[in-house]
């Protein structure tokens, strides 16, 4: 991955809801001006959540998202409708197609969209034959829906204007190292390469994390875990601040100079893309763990399981070396995240580098709406090695 190129996470997310064969493809083609989703006649065509990564003038990265029709039908239309209630999930700002006088289902899709505090901007495609649907728009739905034909190419201005005027006050994303660090502080990364970074890769924190100092303009020096003593040997001054995998904290820690802050990616990824109070708030659960506990753990990309794998392998091996090996560990992996989350004891989510922080904080307040204490990677590894209170975050 470029250092110039803009993660998925971190764009915003643009989705387009409505029923089958109401013209959320063409509406997509039309917007980003090429043909990015396939269009058919055939309703149903749509059958998964497809996701395309762009530029729009004025608005800057973004992922526009074609979803199945919300009023299919069947078994397999089913599931698919529960596909598209996922990619509400990490929705920034939601598109509306409205295509019919009677609009029950899309007033109980708006209120769902609204609950989660997504904005919504109303659309009438096909309006070169449809504009007559307008005002019963207005009627059911309280709003105005922008007049537009994908077809013809005409409204996308209109729809670029709403999203502007739409835009979360809150998207601007916070800094990853916030206030830890400024011009010409020097930080140290330690970074193990294992498994988990293949030859020649870097993980896509580590990459995300260093190209934010390098704007700060801060002082970079990066080592392997093993080269720890000969860096800090190497170096005129202490680190102001040393980030490192949270897998090998404690190491760390025992070596690092009194003066240096201490805290790890994972940890800052909880604060970047999550309520990190929340996350450290979660942690303190472990304790109250018994073996009669169940602890759900969380992955947000779904990668086949590898040798010593931090969530699979290491968390669940430390946590029954403290609780007991009767300690119940569930695991799931990307969009996969149960509804009904009464029967956990803890929840502990990766950190999230692959979804954006609409999606990590629905997650967080599902867990909270139903008093499930939540925390990650990074902090449930510090609270194990005995050094949370040690870390800054």
């Amino acid at each position: 991955m470029s250092l110039q190129t803009t993660p998925i996470a971190n764009r915003l997310h643009i989705a387009l809801f409505g029923r089958r064969n109401s013209g959320k493809s063409s509406l997509i083609n039309a917007l980003t001006g090429q043909d990015t989703a396939l269009v058919s006649d055939i309703p149903g065509t749509t059958t998964d959540p497809v996701s395309k990564a762009m530029e729009i003038h004025g608005i800057g990265p973004c992922v526009i998202i074609d979803t199945p029709g919300f009023d299919d039908e069947g078994t397999l239309g089913e599931m698919r409708i529960e596909r598209t209630l996922k990619a509400i999930e990490r929705t920034d700002i939601a598109l509306l197609l409205c295509e019919e006088t009677n609009l029950q289902v899309e007033a109980a899709w708006m209120q769902q969209l609204k609950a989660k505090n997504i904005p919504v901007i109303l659309i009438l495609n096909k309006a070169d034959i449809r504009k007559d649907i307008s005002p019963f728009i207005e009627q059911e739905l309280g709003e105005k829906a922008l007049l537009v034909s994908a077809k013809e190419k005409q409204g996308m201005e209109d729809i670029r204007l709403a999203i502007l005027e739409k835009l979360p006050q809150d998207f601007e994303q916070p800094s990853i190292t916030g206030d830890l660090v400024s011009e010409n502080d020097l930080v140290l990364l330690v970074m193990p390469q294992d498994i988990q970074a293949p030859k020649g890769r870097l993980i896509l924190p580590q990459v995300q994390t260093m190209r934010e100092l390098l704007d700060k303009k801060c002082l970079i020096m990066s080592c392997t875990t093993d080269k720890l003593p000969q860096t800090l040997q190497a170096l005129a001054r202490p680190p102001k601040l040393i980030i490192t995998d949270s897998q090998v904290f404690k190491t760390v820690y025992e070596q690092k100079p009194a003066e240096s802050l201490l805290t790890s990616f994972s940890v800052l990824m909880a604060g970047y893309k999550g309520d990190i109070r929340q996350f450290v708030e979660g942690a303190s659960a472990i304790d109250r763990l018994t073996e009669h506990s169940r602890v759900l753990i969380a992955e947000a990309c779904a990668h086949a399981p590898m040798t010593e794998d931090i969530g699979r392998v290491k968390i669940p091996r430390l946590l029954r070396k403290k609780i007991g090996e009767g300690l119940q560990i569930d695991m799931v992996s990307g969009s996969d995240f149960p509804k009904d989350l009464s029967g956990y004891d803890l929840i502990i989510h990766c950190g999230a580098c692959m979804f954006n922080r609409k999606h990590v904080m629905n997650r967080l307040e599902s867990a909270s709406s139903q008093q499930i204490p939540m925390t990650n990677y990074g902090i449930t590894l510090a609270h194990l090695m005995g050094i949370l209170d040690k870390i800054v975050y």
